[in-house]
This record gives structure tokens, C-alpha cells and sequence, in this order.
């Protein structure tokens, strides 16, 4: 896989690289087990994030409440007290066959793309759960980090540029999770480098398809909302964090 070019377009479209100060603390291997829990949390919460475009903006009642039924083993896992499931098994009942048909052309390619996001997600999901498994980290339930939903507060409240400010949101931390795994490869052992280099090519395609979709959804220029929510990401990527997580910013001393 050629590494530069996939990483070109990704670190173009950031307003900065992650800080030395973070991947620093990252590399120290006392904090691997928090770091793969929560990339753990992060790629259901992504999952999620998909699903719920889907649901809110083309699902009819009944694709809906099967979108509902079937992440609900994921989500009583790490967020509730359920039982661990069978991801394998889990993970080959999703297909875009049981998702609306519509005539909307936007309406199609956001079913299409975040399907197929929904499964790439809750595939590294289950990939990082195996790699717990082997190194006998437990998963601990832990508060998120301040990343996600500070940036998605910068979101304008009325439709549809709400949707397509969600979309550019989703582009950034879709880039921010490809930029890291790239940032932290290097400092890792031979089996989770190799992991987390495998994460690139999907990461910095969903970057692309959360953004082409608000392009299409706007109808015009995004330019000003995707500089615009690029500068609120890059300022909490910089900015002091409390938390140390795999999307936080400067770790406080």
C-alpha cells in the first residue's frame, strides 16, 4: 500500500497534524489498554452515527426498527450490561437488501456509502475486541471524550444544511481517526502497527464519501462550513484536554 499518497488528501484536508505531546503519551504502553477500548467505543460510535442517518433522513418504520434491533447487541455491550455477543455471526446479517429503495439520488448514495461504513466499522470493532482478547485486556466501560460532540455542537440547527454540517463533521473525525492511526503506527509492536496500518485505506475513503455526500446534498459550495468546522476540530485537536482519549486533545500535565 502506497502510505504517502493515501495520506496526501488526509492530512490536506486537516487543519493540523495530531500534537507530539499526544502521540507521545499514546506510545507509552500502560495506556494501550485505554486507547484500544476506546477505539473500540469510537468505531461503534461511528457505526452508529451511519445508522442514524440512515434512520432519521431515508429508513421507512419497518428497515428502521431492524437497524434498531440489529446494533442493540453491539450497544448493551459497551454502553449497558449485556452479555458479549457473537460479532462474527452478527456481522454477516447487515446488507443493503433489507434498507429502502428511494429515488433520491442523495437519498441512494447515503444508504449505499454508510452501509457499507456500518459494516467496516463494526468489522474493526470486532478486530480490535479479537486483539483484547489476546492480550487479556478487559473491556471497561469509560466516559467519551469531549471531541465528538463538541464539535458536532458547532452543527447549524435548522435543515438541510444541519445534515450536511453533520456530514462535514463526519468527515473529520473519519480523517482525524485515519491521521492517528497513521501518527501512532510506527511506535506500536509488529501486530498492532500492521492493524492499524490496515485501518488507512477504508478510514480515508469514509472521509471522502461523508464529504462528497455533503456536497451533493448542498447543492453548491461548502467550502466556508468545511473551513469553517475544520478550524473547530484543529482547535480542540490543539487545545488542553482533561481526558486522555484516542480523538483528545493536548494531554493536561
Amino acid at each position: 500500500m502506497n502510505y504517502p499518497q493515501l495520506l496526501s488528501p488526509v492530512l490536506h484536508f486537516l487543519h493540523c497534524p495530531t500534537p507530539d505531546a499526544w502521540i507521545e503519551k499514546a506510545r507509552q504502553p500502560e495506556h494501550l489498554p485505554l486507547l484500544l477500548t476506546d477505539h473500540l467505543v469510537c468505531e461503534l460510535k461511528a457505526a452508529q452515527t451511519a445508522m442514524f442517518l440512515i434512520r432519521k433522513y431515508v429508513a421507512d418504520k419497518s428497515s428502521a426498527q431492524f437497524l434498531l434491533d440489529w446494533l442493540k447487541p453491539y450497544e448493551d455491550f459497551a454502553f449497558r450490561e449485556g452479555a458479549e455477543p457473537d460479532f462474527v455471526a452478527l456481522h454477516k446479517t447487515l446488507s443493503k437488501n433489507v434498507m429502502p429503495q428511494t429515488q433520491s439520488a442523495w437519498g441512494q448514495q447515503l444508504i449505499d456509502s454508510m452501509v457499507l461504513l456500518i459494516k467496516e466499522e463494526l468489522h474493526h470493532f470486532w478486530q480490535v475486541r479479537e486483539i483484547m482478547h489476546a492480550r487479556n485486556i478487559a473491556y471497561v466501560k469509560m466516559t467519551a471524550s469531549r471531541y465528538a460532540k463538541a464539535l458536532l455542537g458547532q452543527t447549524r440547527t435548522h435543515e438541510p444544511v444541519m445534515l450536511v454540517d453533520k456530514l462535514i463533521c463526519g468527515a473529520y473525525i473519519e480523517a482525524r481517526s485515519c491521521e492517528r492511526f497513521a501518527a501512532l503506527a510506527p511506535h506500536l509492536d509488529d501486530e498492532l502497527q500492521k492493524f492499524y496500518l490496515s485501518l488507512l485505506r477504508s478510514e480515508a475513503r469514509h472521509y471522502q464519501d461523508y464529504l462528497a455526500l455533503a456536497e451533493q446534498i448542498a447543492g453548491g459550495d461548502i467550502s466556508d462550513r468545511v473551513r469553517f468546522l475544520g478550524e473547530v476540530e484543529a482547535a480542540l485537536i490543539n487545545s488542553p484536554d482533561e481526558e486522555f482519549r484516542f480523538h483528545s486533545g493536548l494531554p493536561s500535565s
